[in-house]
């Protein structure tokens, strides 16, 4: 995020926590809360992040009801009489138990964003996580699109609201700005909408091109950086082959590394590289990985002691030390 929209979020933050706490315990209807939520706010930038955070401080992950690919899930309902929206009835039963999966979060704040007046939509596609598993590339994601000052922006209040430790399979509340009005060429990188239009991008990639593309992790966005290459996420080499690995950041700090091992609960927080090789430039840096087992089969680039992105490597061949590397 720039700076002067860190100052803006700064400014309004405790406007919005005395929000979050004084209508934190509500039982209310979607129309009551969304004009708890926004009667003090009068653009509807204000209005957006009152509901935008509120969700995010108040409703839980639903663990136990995430099942691999699918983000579609039943609710029982009350009989009200006339069947109101889908997205209205979601948003009930949401409010009444206090957790949700993606698609329970995303409509929730298209249902409030409706009574507060903001036109917003719900879109549906593929999210990428990091459990390096193969699944198969289908819908399996819900976030959100909001027009302000008649321009659409991008969001994704599940993933802003916090995580799932899967070594514990448990939630863990942890509010992320990151995942808020997004920028589109940050945002492709872990969602790929089912309408293509909803990237937001004059040119998307196409889903082959998407699908072969590194993980990109949180960090990466945390930390201010532009760009990266290689661009594609699987990288074919031989052992003895040189990965040159190279990111733009706009970042003070610029430690960068590669490692095929890559530990969050390590003393340093961060692997450490089989060979190293780290040029420093004015707003690049470039580091230089040496294939050196055929057993490789992930690289990991750190920087700053975080992770950022991953690439899958195929060893292919027998070694000839090239410095060559077959990337794109």
């Amino acid at each position: 995020m720039k700076k002067h929209g860190t100052i803006f979020l700064l400014l309004i933050y405790p406007v919005l926590c005395f929000t979050q706490k004084t209508i934190k315990h509500t039982t209310e209807s979607p129309q009551v809360l969304a004009e708890k939520l926004t009667a003090h706010h009068q653009t509807d930038l204000d209005k957006t992040k009152a509901i935008f955070y509120w969700i995010t401080e108040n409703i839980s992950y639903k663990v136990n009801r995430y099942v691999p690919n699918r983000f579609f899930v039943s609710y029982e309902e009350e009989d009200t009489g006339a069947l109101k929206p889908l997205d209205e009835r979601i948003a009930i039963n949401v409010l009444r138990r206090r957790e949700a999966v993606c698609d329970g979060y995303a409509r929730l704040f298209k249902t409030l964003c409706d009574y507060a007046g903001l036109q917003s939509v719900v879109i549906h596609g593929y999210a990428r996580t990091n459990d390096g598993r193969k699944s198969p590339f289908r819908p399996n994601h819900s976030w959100n699109a909001i027009l302000l000052d008649d321009k659409w922006f991008l969001l994704d209040v599940t993933w802003a609201s916090g995580f799932i430790d899967s070594r514990l399979n448990t939630y863990v509340a942890r509010t992320d700005e990151k995942y808020f009005l997004t920028s589109p060429s940050q945002f492709i990188a872990d969602h790929y909408p089912e309408d293509i239009q909803w990237t937001l991008l004059a040119d998307p990639p196409v889903l082959r091109e998407y699908k072969k593309s590194p993980f990109v992790h949180a960090a990466y966005r945390k930390n201010n950086l532009v760009s990266f290459s290689p661009s594609y996420g699987i990288l074919e080499a031989v052992v003895g082959d040189t990965i040159h690995f190279e990111i733009e950041t706009t970042g003070p700090e610029r430690l960068l590394y590669v490692s095929e091992f890559y530990s969050s609960d390590s003393t340093s927080g961060s692997g450490y590289p089989l060979f190293a090789e780290k040029e420093k430039k004015t707003k690049k840096i470039i580091y230089s990985y040496v294939i050196a087992s055929p057993l490789t089969k992930w690289l990991n680039v750190i920087y700053n002691g975080e992770q950022i992105l991953r690439y899958r490597v195929k060893i292919n061949g027998a070694e000839n030390g090239s410095m060559s590397v077959r990337r794109k």
